[in-house]
């Protein structure tokens, strides 16, 4: 069988394995089992965050053996490596949390210098929990590379008293807990089901959301991200990641030929037309950043403002990802949206092909249940917005996906707690009001440091039947599980000196979702009079480690809470080394 022509003496790979002086290096490798015919091939880095923390992760080392047979179908020698995961369910509501969206450049990093280190010349991603997939595309972009990604499969529903169930009911089944609507027998029966296989969170939550952006970016095959993780069908898209990376390293086509301007509004679009979660507003400038593309939360929400709401997905609707792959999965969500003109189609994708080459071989249509037409979509706009005003300068981001018009304004005193903890114990004893804004500050990138979310506490409102009666406001992010009028990503952070930081019990906050504005009645001069007696920033427990370090060089959410400069500073690209 004829082998692709690879001409090694223009790939990375050739630094470790090319010339007598590489002789040791070779050593090694054969140490490894490889022939001499492997080591001659690319090598092709095979990056997993499979790990025994969490559901999300533990079929991704299952999934790289089928990704490693198609990089050996494809005249490629794979080298299997793994990384870190902190996944955001088991983190969530206590100082775990803290180290989540810090692990997304960690995986990142490591990647990075696990690519470097050894040479690699392409890279398939495997990734399953929130910010392990745009850790794992930050990477790719970074290094520039060809790239695959592939997305480790969703969680199958549990059942519950007759119904389908995820992890985010068995968060707000606390809240109820805690307002003695259900008992510790209720509770147990349904933390014992609700997560019955592998596989990320169901809902359209951050991972499923950034699964689907995978998709429309084109880092990842069509169709790639939508079956759930115990689906053995999965491995077919594993193998063809495989086969596609090879085909990419024959053609040079590298991850920044993929992510583009254009590609990264069409991703844009997967969010907003399936209610997806704010944190793509963080995700998507972070992977911009690493092209040195300008895409900031304001550009990502532009997007989001026109474009229709037309996947019934939770938290905002009925459905989980499983019935949205059976339904025909983004493949035929981005059908709906080129037929309003809302994709780019001539992006390059992760097959070779553009998006639109990728969609006319799609079959499938929509529903009309879990997928609606986008001439009669749920709401005319993105189930999520970006808010801007004198309380948030640099912006704020709230989804309303599954919201009434009616139900998109709130004005309210504010109710100031000083971190997450303060919050929750007064959501649990219920010393709040209806009506009120509950302002949670100092959880931001800088100042918590690590920018926790804040779904125990949204869950425990939900849960009490509270998530319509108040508002809520913070530097922090919340959890794509999180429902109800819940405001994140206010920038300036309470850290850095932001308006957050100076507001009092009482004042009066407007948010208005409809046009996009997050204000409170203060003036100008009130704002600078009370800056000039701020006491400044909170001091924090966290005086050394790796989340001292993140807080030293983490920049603002509206930028993407990234740690070095990008795309935009770098002196040389390493493929070309």
């Amino acid at each position: 069988m004829l082998k692709r022509p690879f001409d090694k003496s223009k790939l990375p790979s050739r630094h470790v394995t090319e010339g007598p002086a590489r002789a040791p290096h070779r050593s090694y490798y054969y140490a490894m089992g490889l022939t001499e015919e492997e080591i001659a091939q690319p090598f092709v880095g095979v990056a997993t965050c499979w790990n025994e923390a969490a559901p999300c992760n533990i079929s991704l080392n299952r999934q790289a053996q089928a990704v490693k047979l198609g990089v050996k179908a494809g005249d490629g020698t794979p080298r299997e490596f793994t990384t870190i995961t902190v996944t955001d369910g088991i983190a969530m509501g206590h100082e775990g949390m803290r180290s989540s969206l810090a692990s997304r450049e960690a995986i990142a990093d490591t990647v990075e210098l696990t690519m470097r280190g050894h040479g690699y010349d392409a890279l398939v991603g495997l990734a399953g929990c929130d910010k392990s997939l745009p850790g794992m595309m930050m990477a790719m972009v970074r290094l520039n590379v060809p790239s695959v990604f592939i997305y480790g499969g969703s969680i199958m529903p549990g059942r519950f008293e007759g119904k389908d169930v995820t992890v985010q009911d068995v968060f707000e089944a606390v809240g109820r807990h805690q307002a003695g609507a259900n008992t510790d027998e209720e509770l147990r029966a349904l933390e014992k089901v609700a997560c019955p296989s592998a596989g990320a969170c169901g809902g359209q939550f951050t991972a499923n959301t950034m699964a689907c952006v995978s998709e429309a970016i084109g880092l990842a095959l069509l169709n790639s991200s939508g079956a759930p993780a115990p689906y053995e069908s999965r491995d077919q898209y594993a193998t063809a990641s495989g086969e596609a990376v090879m085909l990419l390293l024959e053609r040079n086509i590298r991850a920044r030929d993929i992510v583009t301007r254009k590609s990264l509004e069409n991703a844009a679009r997967i969010v907003a037309c399936t209610g997806g979660s704010t944190n793509a507003g963080l995700h998507l400038p972070a992977i911009a950043h690493e092209a040195g593309i300008d895409f900031d939360l304001f550009d990502v929400c532009d997007i989001f403002k026109d474009t229709p709401y037309f996947v019934d997905l939770k938290p905002g609707g009925q459905f989980v990802a499983k019935d949205l792959y059976e339904a025909g999965g983004v493949p035929v969500v981005m059908k709906e949206l080129r037929k309003a003109g809302l994709i780019h189609e001539d992006c390059m994708t992760a097959s070779g092909e553009t998006i639109g080459e990728a969609l006319d071989r799609i079959e499938g249509e929509a529903d009309g249940t879990v997928i609606h037409p986008v001439a009669t979509p749920l709401s005319p706009t993105g189930g999520v917005v970006g808010l801007k005003g004198n309380l948030a300068p640099e912006g704020a981001i709230v989804k309303v996906a599954g919201m009434e018009d009616k139900q998109r304004v709130f004005t309210g005193p504010a109710r100031v707690f000083e971190c997450e903890e303060d919050a929750f114990e007064a959501v649990k004893a219920r010393s709040y009001k209806e009506g009120e804004v509950i302002v949670i500050r100092n959880e931001g990138p800088a100042g918590g440091p690590g920018m926790r979310e804040m779904l125990a506490t949204t869950a425990a409102l939900s849960g009490q039947g509270m998530g319509k009666k108040v508002a809520l406001i913070t530097d922090g992010r919340f959890s794509g599980a999180t429902r109800g009028f819940c405001v994140g990503h206010v920038g300036p952070e309470a850290a850095h000196g932001g308006p957050i930081a100076l507001l009092q019990n009482g004042d009066m906050i407007t948010i208005d979702a409809i046009k996009g504005e997050i204000s409170v009645a203060l003036s100008d001069e009130d704002l600078a009079e009370r800056k000039k007696n701020w006491a400044g920033p909170r001091e924090t427990i966290y005086a050394t480690g790796a989340l001292w370090k993140y807080a030293q060089l983490v920049g603002g959410a509206k930028l993407g809470a990234v740690t070095h400069p990008g795309g935009k500073y770098e002196r040389h690209v390493y493929m070309d080394l």
